[in-house]
Parts: structure tokens; C-alpha cells; sequence
């Protein structure tokens, strides 16, 4: 009997460890949050971009006063895909065709199409059948639909009618673009419905940094899913993240281009940057368990509390563009920042995964991970500072 209070405290000292190393985790506290509408789920769709670049609208309509709208992914991908299947016929298929865009779909299509709200066509994945997109057997469709008519060696010219049987898959899939749709007891058509929500596509702008062409420029990204050729403003990577921390701070958010593909871009809602090649002596795990260990596995130990990060250089973001390490995976909305247990700063990332991860669809994303591999971002112009305004003369 007396040997029972000495198997409690051990007992209890046991428990008390186990906490601790459950809480050695990320501890993050809000420093700036501006508004955000509600995360959606782009589910099995490439089509991030028109998510971000949506989620970018609807927050700067909360900034401007006009209230919280639901904008319309479908249609946006509708007439992006009519414009990109058109541009693919004239360049006879050397052009990147995929369900993957950029923010200047967004932009282009609010500019010379107008809008919808959500309501005004079929909710993703209910025309066949799925309460979310699932692009499976859709793109499977019209992607071969596509190549078959670019790839017949025995084709002299096309038919007027293969735009009219494309449109009809896009119809069938993601529901016809109204003409003409009732808002709140008020018609509207996709332009007046702009000019309802007061926005001005000219204001915004793509800014990137790379030295492959000249700083306080605009050069053409040379990235697939750029099948526009938008232009982006060159500037180097201090000022980038000096844009965008200048504009959460005047309360603006940021579109942001990123590659998700990195060892410390995680599912569970993180962005960082450790040493990958000092992984064992970060993670204090024996040399040769680590050499053996499945990358999956690194990669959620190299995520799991805060680790010392890399130091970024611009000579280090253009080898990793020059040399594919860095590649154009996602788009997302930055719209806060916080700072974990050791003051390290991050950004506050709305994603279009659902709500997913640790954080319920909020990522954490350092600086370090953002200066690295940031791809491009679309801002107010009223959110650069106005010294950098003044070099790129805007």
C-alpha cells in the first residue's frame, strides 16, 4: 500500500512529459487581421487561382465598404476556359491547356466579362451529381476534346462549329453564364453587376522579383498557367515583402502565388523553411534514422514546432526558378500576420482546401517560406509604399 503514492508521482511526472512535448507545438498570436468572406473548398479542381483570386475581391468589396459578397468561381473558370480553349486553337496546341490560371484570369474576366454573385449558376459538382467539384471525368472529356482537334494531321482547317460543341461541355459541366440574373430583387447583367460592386480593375497589379529581367520593369512571367502573358512588376525580394506587409498593415490583403510543394509547406496549416539538409541536427533525430526515413515523415517533423530557417537571398530564389525547385502551384489569400512563441513573424493565409489542418483552413505562413517562394502577388497600388510606387511610376 505505501508504494502506491510513489506510483502516482510517477504516474503523474509521466503525464506531465507527455504534455509537454504535446505542447512544444506552434503557439501563434494574432498581431493584424483584416476581413476575410468564408473558406471555400476547391475539392478536385485545378482551379485555386479562381478561388484566391475571388476570395482577393470579396475582401477588398469588405474594405470598401460595399458589404460581403459570394462571388462566383464557375463562371469565372467558364469564360476563362472559353478564352483559353480559343487562344490553344490559334497557336494549333503549343499552348499550355490545363485547369490551372492565374490571378490576371480574374482580373481580365471582371475587366471585360463582369461577375456573378454564387447564386446566379449551379453550386460546384451539382451537375453531376457531387455536392463539390470533381473535375475528374469533366476535364478527362474536354481536355481529349481539345488535343483531338489540334493533334489530326489530317485536318486542313476547323469547322465553325467546334467552339459551339466545346461550349456545350462547358454548359453541361459547369452550368450555362447567364445573360441576364436577379440579385436581391434586382436585375443584373455580369458588367452592371460590377459596376454595382464599384470595382476598378484597374487598380490592381502583379508584382514579382526575379533578375532574369530588370528591376522597376514589367517583363511577361514566364510561368504555364500565365497563358495570357499578363505583365508583373519587377522589384527585388526585400521590397516584395515590404508590399506586402505594408499592405496588411493599411489594412489591404494580398493574392498571393506560391509553391506548395516544399518539404515545409505542410497539410496541417504550416509554411516554413528549415534546413532540409541539416533536418537531423534541427530535429535532434540520429544521422542515419533520418537518411532512412520517408520524406513524407521528415517532412512532418520538420513541421511540427518552430525550427531555425534558411536565410533567403535573391540569388537563391532565381536558381530556384531557373532550376524548377520553385514552380507554380497554388494561389492563396494573405490577409494577417501573427508571430509564434519565439516572435518569428508569419503570415496568415486563407486556403481554398476546405476547412482542413490544424488551423480549419488558415495556413501560417514565416517570411522565410514567403521571400523564398513566392511566385507573384496582385495588391491595391494604394498598398505598395509610396517609395516604391514612385520607382515603378505608379
Amino acid at each position: 500500500m505505501k508504494q502506491l503514492p510513489i506510483l502516482l508521482l510517477l504516474l503523474i511526472f509521466a503525464t506531465s512529459i507527455v504534455a509537454e512535448e504535446k505542447e512544444e507545438g506552434f503557439k501563434f498570436t494574432t498581431i493584424k487581421e483584416n476581413p476575410i468572406t468564408p473558406i471555400k473548398n476547391q475539392s478536385k479542381s485545378g482551379t485555386c487561382w479562381a478561388y484566391s483570386g475571388l476570395a482577393f475581391f470579396e475582401s477588398e468589396l469588405i474594405r470598401m465598404g460595399k458589404g460581403e459578397f459570394d462571388l462566383c468561381e464557375t463562371y469565372l473558370c467558364h469564360k476563362t476556359y472559353e478564352d483559353r480553349a480559343r487562344a490553344y486553337v490559334r497557336l494549333h496546341g503549343d499552348l499550355s491547356y490545363a485547369q490551372g490560371g492565374a490571378f490576371n484570369d480574374a482580373v481580365y474576366c471582371i475587366k471585360n466579362y463582369g461577375m456573378v454573385p454564387e447564386e446566379a449558376m449551379p453550386l460546384p459538382g451539382t451537375l453531376y451529381g457531387k455536392e463539390l467539384n470533381d473535375f475528374s471525368e469533366f476535364w478527362s472529356v474536354i481536355d481529349g476534346y481539345m488535343k483531338g482537334l489540334v493533334k489530326d494531321e489530317n485536318r486542313k482547317e476547323l469547322s465553325p462549329t467546334w467552339f459551339k460543341a466545346y461550349n456545350a461541355l462547358l454548359d453541361t459541366y459547369l452550368g450555362q453564364v447567364p445573360e441576364k440574373f436577379t440579385y436581391k430583387g434586382k436585375e443584373y447583367t455580369p458588367k452592371t453587376f460590377v459596376d454595382y460592386l464599384g470595382l476598378n480593375m484597374d487598380d490592381y497589379v502583379s508584382i514579382t522579383s526575379f533578375t532574369h529581367h530588370p528591376f522597376y520593369g514589367t517583363f511577361i512571367l514566364e510561368i504555364q498557367d500565365n497563358w495570357r502573358w499578363g505583365s508583373s512588376y519587377n522589384v527585388p525580394m526585400d521590397e516584395l515583402l515590404s508590399i506586402m506587409n505594408n499592405a496588411i498593415e493599411k489594412g489591404y490583403t494580398v493574392a498571393w502565388g506560391s509553391d506548395v510543394s516544399e518539404m515545409g509547406f505542410s497539410r496541417s496549416g504550416i509554411a516554413v523553411c528549415p534546413d532540409v539538409k541539416k533536418g537531423a541536427d534541427l530535429t535532434g533525430t540520429d544521422q542515419a534514422r533520418w537518411t532512412g526515413m520517408p520524406t513524407s515523415e521528415k517532412k512532418q517533423i520538420l513541421t511540427e514546432k518552430p525550427l531555425p530557417e534558411i536565410e533567403v537571398t535573391q540569388q537563391m530564389r532565381q536558381e530556384g526558378y531557373d532550376n524548377w525547385q520553385t514552380t507554380d502551384d497554388h494561389g492563396m489569400l494573405i490577409y494577417g500576420k501573427a508571430k509564434d512563441q519565439n516572435g518569428k513573424e508569419y503570415f496568415m493565409v486563407k486556403n481554398s482546401w476546405g476547412t482542413t489542418g490544424d488551423y480549419k483552413g488558415i495556413w501560417y505562413a514565416s517570411e522565410t517560406f514567403v521571400k523564398y517562394k513566392t511566385i507573384n502577388i496582385v495588391v491595391h497600388k494604394d498598398a505598395i509604399p509610396k517609395n516604391i510606387r514612385k520607382k515603378l511610376s505608379l
